[in-house]
């Protein structure tokens, strides 16, 4: 199996805002004072434009929907939560945290996919478990290993670990679990998604092995990484703030290999850091201010992989 692709589905936001009912547990959302939430929105549109432009300029296929203005969503421009795609032509849906992310899930996107020549074979659908409060947010949750056959989480209030396991056993995937902190008001605190912490590409890993609080789990996580020859690349807590975690590899024109982050990101690595990066895949930064203070989320959440196959 591909751990890379040059497809992703973007949604691109209409209502963009802080959601406040996300805040309890993502300590990274941040109440801009004095802004409009139409100006808040505007930003993000522009922030996402942005981003989609410096993608297709290197060749990576950006399918775009816009989100619609029929339900309440303003994290809809963070679709790899509540959906995964993969190469045997199965479709993820997931049960959402927040009430108000539920209504993110729209099977028309399948039908602009199936337009665009991708095939689905098979939906397996999660989200009947919010009825038992019952949370697996998607890549967000879940970090794969696709070519190795593993899957990381980080255990939190939107990562069960039955249904973890119920995943891995659908997908065929070995469960790496462990859980993650962050400090928050002194106090250490789970972090809400895998993929904050932690980034595995082709032939390297970003993470920050501080977070994992317990030494064995620690150890078994770097292990697992090292087994499978990635060259892991090790971040602060203090560069985890600034979303050094939540970057993704894709493919460009002639498979070339890119690391997509924000600019935030960007600038809080070390020149060591980026070399390492750059070994491997070059990088794409761009600005994500506004979507990362009121979303609390960054590059790698607004691309949802496509891994299906063409016709």
């Amino acid at each position: 199996m591909k751990q890379i692709t040059n497809s992703i589905l973007m949604i691109r936001p209409v209502a963009f805002r802080m959601n406040e009912q996300t805040l309890v547990n993502n300590y990274y959302q941040k109440v801009l004072d004095g802004m409009l939430p139409a100006t808040i929105n505007a930003k993000a549109q522009q922030e996402f434009d942005a981003l989609v432009v410096k993608l297709i300029s290197v060749g990576v296929n950006v399918v775009v929907v816009e989100d619609t203005l029929d339900s309440d969503t303003p994290d809809s421009i963070f679709p790899n939560n509540w959906i995964s795609f993969h190469q045997n032509g199965d479709v993820a849906f997931y049960p959402m945290f927040a009430e108000n992310r539920r209504a993110e899930r729209r099977e028309d996107i399948l039908d602009v996919l199936e337009n665009k020549g991708f095939v689905i074979e098979n939906i397996i659908d999660y989200s009947s478990a919010e009825e038992d409060d019952v949370f697996l947010e998607g890549t967000g949750s879940l970090v794969l290993d696709r070519e190795n056959e593993k899957a990381y989480c980080a255990l939190s209030p939107r990562a069960d670990e039955e249904l973890f396991i119920e995943f891995c056993e659908d997908f065929d995937y070995a469960p790496v679990l462990f859980e993650a902190f962050q400090t928050v008001d002194s106090e250490r605190k789970l972090i809400y998604h895998t993929n904050v912490m932690m980034s595995v590409g082709d032939t390297f890993a970003v993470i920050c092995a501080d977070a994992i609080d317990d030494k064995q789990e620690r150890k078994m996580v770097l292990e697992n990484l090292k087994k499978d020859n990635k060259e892991i690349v090790l971040i602060t807590e203090k560069q985890l703030n600034s979303f050094a975690g939540n970057m993704l590899e894709v493919l460009g024109a002639e498979n070339k290999k890119y690391m997509v982050m924000s600019t935030a990101a960007y600038t809080s690595l070390t020149p060591k850091q980026i070399a390492q990066i750059e070994n491997h895949a070059e990088i794409i930064s761009s600005s994500l201010d506004v979507i990362e203070a009121c979303g609390g989320g960054s590059a790698r959440c607004m691309m949802a992989e496509i891994f299906l196959e063409r016709e």
